[in-house]
């Protein structure tokens, strides 16, 4: 009986391994685009309002940036968007907590209405506010006639405003890290003997406090350069309920562009220092947790 000698079967080519397959453009063609569009829509509009007020003598530039008026507009503005952007990170955090943790009747009209200050326009928000906080309003007429505490034409009235835009800055941005967070690790907690307080300050809030200053950040830069909503309760009162995008509007309308451009330049240039101090703080807290 002859041997059959069995014969092995070809083995196929292996293919090198190159570079992993990409669905965008080369790191050179798309850092390029970014630097373009970048440069194109941020540095260039900012880069000239550098310019434009530079145009003004340092005397002039001085007086228009540091008059009581104007120092009394900066107060209101980044005291009010700071104190607003606070109580949202406060309300925005439970109201992630709460449409992410319990299942109740009509949560997706509340998740929709959470949205609703990126709907609606500044004006008719402003409006809405006024309505609701003025002398006569819905909810004025017992706030200011029982309690005796105005709120329409007053800092308090731009407080309010301010957290009503900033409101889903916080609550968007906290609410997908809750979605993710591992509930396994509570439940760990829990069972080791810990109380709700402790599993709260030592698994949860760790978790989500680099959200939070995120939407804080978030909040905040969008509360100081806004006025349609603030416009109208606000009453701008001279040194008690004026904001400092009022004062951009006046010299814009009086044509004194490099008088606008000064004080934009004031905002922008503390608006920044603010912004970088937080995302600083927010890149402690993330390198304290190990993320």
């Amino acid at each position: 009986m002859s041997a059959v000698l069995a014969v092995p079967a070809a083995t196929p080519p292996v293919a090198k391994r190159g570079a992993p397959f990409r669905v965008m453009p080369g790191f050179r063609l798309s850092l390029g685009f970014t630097i373009f569009y970048l440069t194109l829509i941020v540095l260039i509009p900012l880069s000239a309002i550098f310019l434009k007020s530079a145009t003004m003598s340092w005397e002039a530039f001085w007086n228009t940036v540091t008059s009581a008026r104007v120092i009394a507009s900066y107060k209101l503005t980044f005291g009010a968007s700071l104190i607003g952007a606070f109580i949202n990170v406060i309300f925005g955090g439970i109201v992630a907590w709460v449409l992410v943790r319990y299942e109740f009747p009509g949560k997706r009209i509340v998740d929709a209405l959470v949205d609703l200050p990126f709907a609606l326009p500044t004006a008719v928000a402003g409006i809405t506010l006024t309505a609701l906080y003025s002398a006569n309003g819905w909810l004025g007429r017992y706030i200011e006639g029982v309690a005796g505490i105005k709120v329409a034409f007053t800092p308090l009235g731009v407080v309010i405003a301010l957290t009503f835009i900033g409101l889903p800055f916080v609550v968007r941005t906290v609410q997908p890290v809750l979605e993710d967070a591992e509930r396994e690790l509570e439940e760990a907690a829990a069972s080791l003997g810990a109380n709700a307080w402790q599993t709260f300050s030592r698994v949860v809030f760790p978790t989500i406090l680099p959200s939070l200053m995120t939407g804080f950040a978030l909040a905040f830069a969008r509360a100081t350069g806004e006025y349609g909503s603030v416009i109208f309760i606000a009453g701008n009162m001279p040194m008690v309920s004026e904001i400092t995008p009022l004062f951009i509007i006046t010299k814009l309308e009086q044509y004194d562009y490099a008088g606008a451009t000064a004080i934009a330049v004031v905002m922008l240039v503390v608006s920044f220092l603010l912004l970088l101090t937080i995302n600083l703080l927010q890149a402690w807290a993330r390198g304290k947790s190990g993320k």
